[in-house]
C-alpha cells in the first residue's frame, strides 16, 4: 500500500508499484531480417538496413521496397536476424582474424578433388556459410564469400584461412547460406522496372537555366529609373 502524508492519497489504496504489463500476444512483434542489397551484376551484395516482418517472404517484399526503389538492384538477399554469428570489433587498421584462437588442423598433402571434398563435407555434416566482412567502422559489411563448416565457429576458423590475408577487417558476419533468402534469377526482370533513379535526384532537373532566364526577364522588364 502506498503511504502519504497526504490522507486523500492513503484513502485511495493505491499500490506501491504499478501492476505488471500483461503478456504480449504470440505474434505481436515482428521479427527482424537484415537486408542485403546488389547494385550491379558481378559485385558483391552490401547490407543495406532491416526490415520488421512476419515471415521471410514478406520480409523481402518489404525490402525491395524499402531498399530498391531509389537506387539501381540486381539482387538482394533477406536473413533473419537471429541468424547472424559476428565476432567482436577491432580498430580499423586491424584485422578480427587476428584474435582468433590459432586452428590445430592439419593442412592435407594432397588436395581432393572437388567432388571428393563434396562427399567428405556431406558425410561431416558440414554446410555452406557465407561470410560478411566490415572494413571500416560506420561503413557496411560486404559479402566476402562462402565457407564449408559444421558450426558458425567452425566456418569462422576456415574464413580465417581463406580470407585472413585481407586487411582491414573490423568485424565479421557469419550466415548459414540455407537461412538467407536469395532473389532468383529467373526473377531478375522484376529489378528491370527502375533501372534509372535519376529522377530521384535533384541534379536531373534542370531549374537552374530558368531561374538565370527569370531573372534576366525581370531586370529587362524591371521600370528605368
Amino acid at each position: 500500500m502506498l503511504h502519504s502524508l497526504d490522507p486523500r492519497i492513503n484513502r485511495l489504496g493505491l499500490p506501491d508499484a504499478p501492476p505488471p504489463p500483461p503478456d504480449k500476444a504470440l505474434l505481436d512483434q515482428f521479427e527482424t531480417y537484415e537486408v542485403f542489397h546488389q547494385k550491379k551484376e558481378g559485385t558483391a551484395y552490401v547490407y543495406v538496413g532491416p526490415v520488421h516482418a512476419p515471415s521471410a517472404d514478406v520480409a523481402f517484399l518489404f525490402a525491395k521496397e524499402q531498399y530498391s526503389r531509389r537506387f539501381p538492384c540486381t539482387g538482394m538477399w533477406v536473413v533473419p536476424t537471429a541468424s547472424i554469428q559476428l565476432t567482436g570489433y577491432v580498430n580499423d587498421t586491424e584485422s578480427v582474424y587476428d584474435t582468433l584462437p590459432a586452428d590445430r588442423g592439419e593442412v592435407p598433402a594432397n588436395v581432393p578433388s572437388e567432388e571428393a571434398q563434396d562427399a567428405a563435407a556431406f558425410a561431416a555434416g558440414e554446410e555452406d556459410f557465407d561470410i560478411f566482412h566490415l572494413k571500416k567502422r560506420g561503413k557496411a559489411h560486404t559479402h566476402a564469400g562462402k565457407v564449408r563448416a559444421t558450426t558458425p565457429g567452425q566456418a569462422l576458423q576456415v574464413a580465417k584461412a581463406v580470407f585472413g590475408e585481407q586487411r582491414p577487417v573490423v568485424n565479421v558476419w557469419v550466415v548459414r547460406s540455407a537461412d538467407v533468402l536469395h532473389s532468383e534469377e529467373e526473377d531478375k526482370d522484376m529489378w528491370a522496372t527502375n533501372p534509372e533513379k535519376k529522377y530521384r535526384e535533384a541534379m536531373a532537373y534542370r531549374v537552374q537555366d530558368r531561374i538565370e532566364r527569370f531573372k534576366q526577364e525581370q531586370q529587362q522588364n524591371a521600370p528605368q529609373a
